[in-house]
């Protein structure tokens, strides 16, 4: 036998096995579909797929968690973590919804800011985000603080402007031409259009080949050419610009402005993009997966509601999916790194 024939039956089935991550996720989360359908039927009597409305209210609610989970995504992609995301949501939340006061209602900070066309409280929630990312990004890239603590800071103080911007009280009566955000199916529209548009970036254009190049070694970056730290400072802007994006969306939905909101959305954030196969390590991930990881999320929630699941198992239960993520993610490199 040749030496070009071992090479070639050798190739072959490890050109099988190379299979795009997102099918395995896929298939996770069919078969988690179909383990709620049996055992709602067992218990319940009832279907839990074939609820219109149950799915819409989980498509809805997961669409949020997405558009923050595509800026984390490219953030772990590039190496760094993100924990303010989800107190930057609270954040921009309330600004959005100071600035889309229907007119008439006088409010007690800004009374004369009221009925004002919904471009500027949407303009207001996004700068505000993006400028807090830049914040993250400069911290971590020029004064070389830890992505954990600085984002951890910005987690706190975040929440913190949050409180003081309404002394903590709910913003109501939202104009009806603000709300339109929120209505119907355009939250998944907002998030599946950022999914596309990042994915897009990240894998044909030079923001995508720099952001995996710094996430899979830094300094070798830095030696070709790549300005780490202006990347850096980009990519977190991006993200706080999803945070912002997402605060504004929530808050178009609820019609109204509540300075808790967004509370846990950083933790369901990463673990839609571990789950969908980012690894924490940097350098692998696509928003692809992430979306698929959402999903699941959100099977997972909606499951274990529709099965009456006290909501202190579900955390549980949840932690324990991240975990399991995060193991299978080590075992994924070890694998790569052996082969």
């Amino acid at each position: 036998m040749s030496n070009k024939t071992v090479l070639t039956s050798e190739a072959a089935p490890r050109a099988r096995r190379r299979l795009p991550p997102e099918i395995s996720i896929l298939g996770v989360m069919i078969g988690m579909m179909l383990l709620f359908e049996a055992l709602g039927w067992m218990f319940e009597g009832q279907s839990f797929i074939a609820n219109p409305l149950r799915l819409k209210i989980m498509i809805l609610q997961e669409a949020e968690i997405g558009i923050i989970a595509v800026g984390v995504t490219q953030i772990i992609i590039m190496g760094g973590i993100d924990l303010s995301s989800g107190s930057l949501v609270g954040m921009t939340a309330m600004i959005a919804a100071s600035l889309a006061q229907a007119a008439g209602y006088t409010h007690a900070i800004y009374p004369s800011l009221t009925g004002l066309n919904p471009i500027f409280p949407v303009i207001a929630g996004l700068v505000a985000g993006t400028l807090a990312g830049l914040l993250n990004g400069s911290l971590i890239a020029y004064t070389k603080i830890p992505p954990f603590i600085a984002t951890l800071g910005m987690m706190v103080s975040a929440r913190g402007v949050a409180d003081w911007y309404t002394n903590g009280e709910p913003i109501g009566n939202l104009s009806e031409d603000f709300g339109v955000i929120g209505s119907d199916w355009w939250p998944v529209v907002i998030f599946l259009s950022m999914a596309i548009l990042f994915h897009l970036a990240l894998r044909y254009t030079r923001y995508g080949k720099f952001t995996y190049a710094i996430g899979a070694n830094p300094l070798a970056a830095r030696v070709s050419g790549i300005n780490v730290e202006r990347h850096i400072v980009l990519v977190y802007a991006v993200a706080g610009l999803m945070s912002g994006l997402c605060g504004v969306v929530h808050t178009a939905r609820a019609i109204s402005g509540q300075a808790g909101v967004g509370m846990g959305f950083e933790l369901d954030a990463i673990a839609a993009a571990v789950i969908g196969g980012t690894s924490l390590s940097g350098g692998v991930g696509r928003l692809t997966g992430t979306i698929i990881g959402a999903v699941i999320l959100g099977v997972l929630t909606s499951g274990f509601t529709f099965l009456n699941v006290d909501a202190h198992y579900q955390e549980i239960i949840k932690g324990g999916v991240i975990v399991a993520a995060v193991i299978a993610d080590q075992y994924r490199q070890r694998k790569r790194r052996s082969v």
